[in-house]
């Protein structure tokens, strides 16, 4: 069976179960005040899109997409399961969220992910498709846990 990727009301026990999972670890890698992820309910504001995705019936990670309301958009929320990871799925995560924000015209991409070895994984990605460095952008500060990356569409 394919990967398939659906829009997510995060509402299942199998998403929220992941999202905890997301948190825990990011707050295992990051001082709290440093910690930028969306909870559940964050992740159910209607300038947020949650993607789950699925191989085989069994859910494998998620994305999500924040409308920035100035013609971009902010990547947040992806994450792969730890024993899947390395296998693509990440990837295919982002290349979906790129193509949505494609098809919604915008601008550019942004996110902001964790500075510390943890996330070299997650900043590699974001480097192979052409994310750059950047400063904080929308309502986040310098913040030397934080790194800030941007895409023009």
């Amino acid at each position: 069976m394919p990967i398939e990727i659906k829009v997510d009301d995060v509402s299942s026990p199998d998403m929220l179960a992941l999202l905890q999972v997301h948190a825990d670890l990011m707050l295992s890698l990051s001082p709290p005040g440093s910690c930028h992820f969306l909870p559940a309910e964050g992740l159910r504001s209607p300038d947020v899109t949650v993607w789950s995705m699925w191989d085989d019936r069994s859910l494998v990670g998620c994305g999500a997409l924040k409308d920035l309301s100035d013609g971009t958009g902010e990547v947040k929320s992806m994450h792969t399961k730890s024993d899947l990871r390395g296998q693509g799925y990440g990837r295919r995560m982002l290349e979906h969220i790129m193509m949505e924000a494609g098809r919604r015209n915008y601008s550019a991409l942004y996110l902001e992910t964790g500075s510390m070895v943890g996330f070299l994984p997650a900043r590699r990605i974001y480097e192979s498709y052409g994310f750059r460095y950047c400063g904080p952008f929308g309502d986040y500060a310098l913040d030397p846990n934080s790194v800030f990356m941007h895409r023009p569409l």
